[in-house]
Formats: C-alpha cells, structure tokens, sequence
C-alpha cells in the first residue's frame, strides 16, 4: 500500500493542493531512465531536455516527488561541503578543498537562476546565512574556517563578532557566527514540486508510485522493472541519495542516516521581538552534529539536528524519534528563553546519505551510460541540483568546467557489510558526540546530566 506522504513533513502538508502523476503501466522505451524523482533526478531530467529536446527522459519515482529528503529537509540553500572544510583540506587537500567550496556557490547560485527564470512558487528569500560560536572553543573553530576560506583565495565569508550576531539574531549564547550572505531559504517541497512542473513542460515523463524491482543491464540497454511495467533504456542514471542502500551497485558507498526536525506554532511579533531576527537568515551552529535552523514564511521557528539516527541493514524505518524530539524542544528555550511556552506543532524526520568519508560523490558507473549521485549529506537543495546538471553532461559527454571539478568522478571508500558497518557508524558516531561534549562544556546542546 502507498504511504501517505503527507504524514512526512509540515511541507509537504501544507505546500498546496498536489496532484500526483499516474505509475508506469506497461513497457516503454525510452532514452534516458532516471531512478529517483528527488531534486537530483528531477534537476537531470531538466538539464538532459535543455541540453537536447529531442531526447526521451523518464523519471521513476517510488512514491510521489519530492517524498525523500527533498521533500523533508530546513530548506537551507548553503555552500556546506560535507562536514568542515578543513576536514576535506585534510583529506583532498588545498585544491580540492577550492574546488569544492567553489562547486558549492555554484550550485547555491544555480538555485536562485533556477527560481528566477522560471518563477518557481517556492517562497525562495535570499537571506543569508550564519554559523554561530555557542561556546569559546567553537569561536576558535570557526576564525580557522573563515581564514581557510580566505587563504584559499575565496571571497564571500566573514567573521562576525558577538555585538554583530547578536544584531541579526540575538541569543545570550552567541560569541560570534560565520556569515555568508549568498545563502538562501526554501520551501523544498513547493521547490521540488515546481521543478516537476518545469520538467513535464518540457516533454519529460514522470511516474510516481512506480518503484523499481529490478534493474538489469547488458551491452545494449538497461532493462528497469516496476510493479506494472518495464523501462528499457539506452541509459540510466541513479539519483537515490539515502535510498542508495536498496541498489547493489550503490549500497556500500553511502549509509542512510536519520535527522529530525520540530516546527513551533507562529511567533507573534511580540515573541519575534526580543531575537530580533529582521534578516531572517537561515542559522546553525559549529557542533560536529549541528543544530539548524530558520524561520518559516509564517514565522514558525523550525529547528533540526542536535543527534542522528542510524539504520541496520535494509531498515529504512526512523523517521520519528521522541527522545530527539524532545531534546530539541528544549535547545529551542536554551537558545531563545523568550519563547518558553511555544506550541511544538509539527515534528518529522528523514534519511540523508552519509559516505563513510562524508563526502559527496558522483559520477559514472560501470561505463558512460550510467551515473549516479549520493552523500548530500543534508545540504542537498543545492547540491543536488548542481550534481543534476553535471549528471545530464556526463551522459551527453559534455565537458564543463563542473564536470571536471572535484568531487565529480572521485573514488568513495566503501562501508563495510553488516554487521560491522552497524558498529563502525556506531563508533563514529560516538566519537563527534564525545568531542561535541568536550568542545561545549556549557552551551547550547551540552548533554544533560
């Protein structure tokens, strides 16, 4: 039986009335298979009929666009990569770290392009965006990343001190923020929703409620079954991100790792009043498992993360979580004391997709008529949207200055099997909330004892 996808976030209730596509009933024939109807599969289904009209793309989609993490997520349109960037310095080094960054703004930028050209009804603001300092050692944190930044040659990011963050956004418990004012907010479901509107318009087909069962592949084609029909292909493109797990070719490079979200009712103006918050800027903080977040269109304090869930082998079900829950409603009052008593009205969770390295990845897979995409990790409405676009050019074997950028084509270092993948993310895990607790000390997301 179909789920209910209304039951999976506040935006995807309450982002209009949505008038789903019919399954796939029968066989066709296409050029283009896509398996993953999320901002990735949707953004290279667009970019493959903007490139060549002509082509015949089909986009399969196991329950209704946008029911995934795109459909899910704060709506944050950000240049984070992966976790810090001088975690990828470390790992990539210097050039790859530039790359990356520069990838990043990007695909922040593509976004906008995106909304503007085709009036894309998805409450986009530019607004900003800021990493705030809630303990001293996190202050340090941040003044390196900033000077990273700048050592590498990049522009568009600057330290804030305490007076200044508190002006854009006041809370006791800020030292300072990075603050990077290309950034944005979405409503991700009305985005990926307008995205289906675009690419339909454009000749591409969209079957939703159509899950694939299978999918084989021989010298001349890709053979894709569903419950009611079968795609065969000339090529295939994999946009699964956090449902990775379910296609052997792809379930070791990433593992589904679960967030939370909680929404309050809105805030009055005399509750806004105190944080002040006029810029509206999309907000996180510095832990290694991060607080996010923003205010809604209505002005509903949308706050995410502090702690993650994790899957064991096919498990796919952990999208409610009390006790986070419940841990970030009360980070909301630590932060903001002025909003004791808020209504928590609405509260969801879903997968996004953690490679081992925490890295994005993408590129092509057995032979140059297969691609794929996966490790958004949670900073996919950008990233995502890019990663489509460079997808479509690597099936049309189009050189581009993002093609050849880094992380497109890099090499990912695989998750063990189960059990040991379980006790591995398990340990890691672990180990940022052990060094988050030794960085606060006290502040905001401090373990209670």
């Amino acid at each position: 039986m179909a789920e209910d996808y209304r039951t999976k976030s506040f935006w995807l209730r309450h982002s209009g009335d949505y008038k789903e596509s019919p399954p796939l009933a029968g066989d066709l024939k296409c050029d283009v298979v896509i398996v993953g109807g999320g901002f990735c599969g949707i953004a290279t289904a667009y970019y493959l009929k903007k490139r060549e009209p002509s082509l015949n793309v089909a986009v399969l989609e196991s329950e209704v666009v946008g029911f995934g993490a795109s459909g899910r997520n704060a709506g944050f349109a950000m240049t984070t990569f992966g976790l810090m960037m001088s975690i990828t310095k470390a790992l990539f080094g210097a050039e790859k770290t530039r790359q990356s960054h520069q990838y990043m703004e990007r695909a922040v930028d593509l976004v906008g392009e995106l909304v503007a050209e085709h009036k894309l009804d998805c409450d986009y603001e530019r607004t900003g965006f800021l990493r705030a300092a809630t303990t001293p050692a996190y202050i340090k944190r941040i003044q390196n990343e900033v000077k990273l930044v700048k050592s590498l040659g990049l522009e568009g990011v600057d330290w804030l001190d305490a007076h200044a963050t508190r002006a854009r956004v006041n809370s006791e418990l800020y030292l300072g923020a990075w603050w990077e004012p290309r950034c944005a907010l979405v409503n991700p479901a009305k985005l990926a929703r307008e995205m289906k509107r675009v690419v339909t318009k454009l000749g591409a087909e969209v079957y939703e409620r159509t899950p694939v069962s299978e999918i084989k592949r021989n010298a001349k084609a890709f053979k894709v079954k569903t419950p009611q029909g079968t795609v065969t292909a000339d090529k295939l493109v994999l946009a699964t991100n956090a449902y990775s797990l379910q296609i052997p070719q792809l379930r070791r490079k990433q593992m589904p790792v679960w967030t939370y979200i909680v929404l309050t009712e809105p805030l009055s103006p005399e509750r806004l009043k105190p944080i002040g918050w006029k810029g509206r800027e999309g907000v996180e903080d510095y832990r290694n498992l991060v607080h996010y977040y923003r205010l809604t269109p209505d002005n509903r304090l949308l706050m995410g993360g502090r702690d993650v869930n994790l899957s064991y082998g096919d498990n796919m079900d952990k999208d409610y979580n009390e006790r986070i829950f419940a841990e970030l409603e009360r980070d909301i009052i630590e932060l903001f004391p002025s909003l004791k008593g808020i209504k928590i009205v609405d509260k969801w969770g879903g997968p996004v997709s953690v490679p081992l390295d925490m890295v994005p990845a993408l590129g092509y897979l057995g032979d140059k008529r297969a691609v794929y995409s996966l490790g958004c990790m949670g900073h996919g409405v950008s990233l995502a949207h890019l990663n489509g676009e460079v997808l479509a050019d690597l099936l049309l074997e189009n050189k581009t200055q993002w093609t050849e950028c880094f992380p497109v084509g890099r090499s990912t270092f695989p998750w063990p099997p189960e059990p040991i993948r379980y006790v591995v993310s398990q340990a890691i895990l672990g180990y940022l909330h052990a060094e988050d607790a030794w960085l606060e000390r006290k502040g905001l997301g401090t373990p209670k004892v």
